[in-house]
């Protein structure tokens, strides 16, 4: 289409956020899964179904101290020692009164033992130079002092992990003690991150052409959605004209569920993405505009491709826009893709440092935490100029800042409580 035909007010109604974060968790469907044997579960995987303990945790009644199983019913004073009972050395001899066994943490107790006493409370009598012989017993046991009971830890068909829960070092050790074999873990989505400009350039160029820019986008953001546990595929720079686009995107789409792009989603006469994947993919556009900032002209379609369904998040291309986009919508729909039940990211309440004014727009601002003594919230300072270019504001962003747009209020005082989402560990 020739620039003299080009819109110049966008045929696109910018929509609340609330709406396209409803959109995009709609659109997003969980993959498949598949049978994985326990030992070989990461850290990052997702799980597809109920973990439930297949055994009883202990399995037999085991001392929760070092010390001497014995009878409860027996008065303070001697004990024979009759045997010893060590993990995975176990001892089953019947106690009569006035013997005791010697146990230690996580040993098997004797089935006629009715209480463990510890062995802080006891005192050598006699001995054979090598083992025990005599023990006395300072006080009263009661019965079942010190005895871990069958199941007391976790019972046999016990839920131990839910369905989309995120395997981490906890869960790993859970996961391994549940008795399974088998579990099913969701497969990672593959996505794949292009960027789009005839005047982007690979980062690593020591020299750019006058007019030229290096493409920062496309690193950030592979590397943003390996870190939400997707397999990312560099899908490169790609111009801004309509054969190389169609080209690209196929490419894509035929080895990726998503696809990420950054750029040619404005106004500009070079700004095709949006017409070239509704007209040569017949992709529905959920979304040409947001109505928040940065990011206004952040597009999201989806489609059949290959008689697959694929996702497109097609970002701004200015870098501070494309990152906080992809972390708003594109990583809640990586982690509902990889089965997490949890997909968007935490609230919190924090304190602003510096007095902040208001756009027009509701606006994501970059920030990070401070810790001061006598603060009950923590205190959260933006990271400097917030322009969309400017790729420094992303630096040490712990937070988003959730500013609402201009209204009766054009700005928000210092100390005011405000809210924000975590991006990243505080």
């Amino acid at each position: 289409m020739s620039v003299i035909h080009r819109h110049r007010v966008s045929p696109w109604t910018a929509i609340p956020m609330d709406e396209a974060y409803s959109i995009i968790e709609e659109e997003t469907d969980a993959l498949d899964s598949e049978k994985t044997p326990v030992w070989r579960v990461k850290i990052g995987d997702v799980l597809a179904e109920d973990v439930n303990s297949a055994y009883n945790v202990p399995e037999v009644r085991t001392s929760i101290k070092d010390g001497y199983a014995v009878l409860a019913s027996d008065s303070p004073g001697k004990r024979k020692v009759i045997g010893f009972s060590t993990a995975g050395s176990p001892c089953n001899s019947t106690l009569n009164p006035g013997e005791c066994v010697r146990v230690s943490t996580g040993a098997f107790v004797p089935d006629s033992a009715t209480a463990v006493v510890m062995v802080e409370l006891t005192k050598l009598l006699e001995h054979d130079g090598s083992e025990e012989l005599v023990i006395e017993v300072n006080g009263t046991a009661k019965d079942g002092q010190d005895i871990r009971l069958p199941g007391s830890d976790t019972s046999k068909g016990e839920l131990l992990l839910e369905k989309g829960s995120t395997i981490r070092s906890a869960e790993l050790g859970i996961l391994l003690a549940s008795g399974l074999q088998l579990v099913n873990v969701c497969k990672k989505p593959k996505v794949a991150v292009m960027s789009t400009g005839n005047e982007v350039c690979e980062a690593i160029r020591p020299r750019l052409p006058i007019g030229h820019i290096r493409d920062t986008n496309r690193p950030q953001l592979l590397a943003l959605c390996e870190q939400s546990g997707a397999d990312v595929i560099d899908m490169g720079i790609v111009e801004d004209d309509e054969e190389s686009l169609v080209q690209a995107i196929s490419t894509a789409l035929s080895i990726s569920s998503v696809l990420i792009s950054s750029g040619g989603v404005s106004m500009g006469e070079k700004d095709l993405l949006k017409s070239v994947l509704s007209e040569k993919f017949g992709f529905k556009i959920h979304f040409g505009r947001v109505f928040m900032k940065p990011g206004l002209p952040t597009t999201f379609a989806t489609g059949e491709f290959l008689g697959q369904k694929k996702l497109v998040f097609a970002l701004p291309g200015n870098p501070a826009s494309s990152w906080v986009c992809a972390q708003l919508f594109a990583v809640p729909s990586i982690r509902k893709l990889r089965g997490e039940h949890r997909i968007w990211h935490t609230r919190m309440s924090a304190k602003l440092s510096d007095t902040v004014k208001l756009d027009s727009r509701p606006e994501f601002r970059r920030g990070f935490i401070e810790r001061k003594e006598g603060e009950i919230l923590p205190i959260v300072t933006t990271t400097g100029n917030q322009i969309s270019s400017r790729l420094v504001s992303l630096r040490g962003a712990q937070l988003l800042l959730e500013l609402p747009g201009k209204s009766e209020m054009s700005e928000i005082p210092a100390g005011s409580i405000v809210q924000a989402l975590v991006i990243d560990r505080l």
